[in-house]
């Protein structure tokens, strides 16, 4: 599974054409392309080449990939060391407070399961396209995760160069940031849904248990489920995660 559906040094985002750019990112998808889908990406890209040509360094990537939660990023944009993360509602002329949380899970995800994240700045950003101007407000946790900055389409720059300006640092590690190991350990229903979702257990990494172990567990659910649906059987799978011991019940 890609990390992200198209990633660039700024240079390289700003040269190619929009055209490119969604096609890739269409290519990419996981699901059926829907207008609204490609009527955000669209905007974005529009947004995001007008706002970086006073920028002249950083990496930009869309739909950047959160597997704990089963879920992608609008975009993750690396500049002098901070990493910011932009959700964009096109269209909105509200900032929703379950879109702020939203991006806010982001950014605490990051901080504490993305091993290149846990020593940076990350900046949660919520951009509704259409909404009206906020004072800028920042506040930043012990963590070094910023509460969540409102703001619209005209007034992201502004954001971003401001935060760069005071926290920022010279740092171009901007592979090492998209590669870095994703440490999580989830919850039996988070890892099964993001299984359920379409990613590879090899995604979701834990300090506690070997791939062996996963890929055997995960092998077992499979044949569990294709037995159970040639019998039409309904089964509750229950395990142990500690012993690895495995318990099934409810075979009816």
């Amino acid at each position: 599974m890609e990390r992200s559906y198209y990633q660039n040094h700024l240079d390289g985002f700003l040269k190619d054409a929009e055209d490119k750019i969604l096609g890739i990112l269409a290519k990419n998808n996981e699901f059926e392309l829907e207008d609204n889908q490609r009527r955000a990406w669209i905007k974005q890209i529009k947004i995001l080449k007008n706002i970086f040509r006073s920028i002249n360094d950083g990496f930009i990537a869309f739909e950047y990939t959160i597997p704990r939660m089963g879920k992608r990023i609008d975009n993750v944009f690396l500049y002098r060391g901070i990493v910011f993360l932009l959700e964009f509602k096109v269209g909105s002329e509200e900032y929703y407070r379950h879109d702020i949380d939203q991006v806010y899970d982001y950014g605490l995800d990051l901080k504490n399961f993305h091993e290149e994240s846990l020593d940076r700045y990350i900046v949660p950003i919520l951009i509704s396209t259409n909404s009206g101007e906020r004072s800028l407000s920042i506040h930043i946790n012990r963590d070094k995760v910023f509460e969540p900055i409102c703001c619209n389409e005209f007034n992201l720059i502004y954001v971003i160069e401001k935060v760069a300006r005071e926290y920022g640092f010279e740092d171009r590690q901007y592979i090492e940031w998209i590669e870095s190991r994703y440490r999580p350990t989830p919850t039996i229903i988070e890892a099964a849904q993001a299984l359920y979702k379409g990613h590879n257990v090899k995604d979701i990494s834990r300090s506690d248990s070997g791939a062996r172990n996963l890929n055997e567990t995960t092998d077992y659910i499979n044949e569990v489920i294709n037995d159970s649906k040639k019998k039409w059987e309904e089964i509750y799978l229950f395990f142990d995660w500690s012993t690895w011991c495995r318990k099934d019940f409810g075979r009816t």
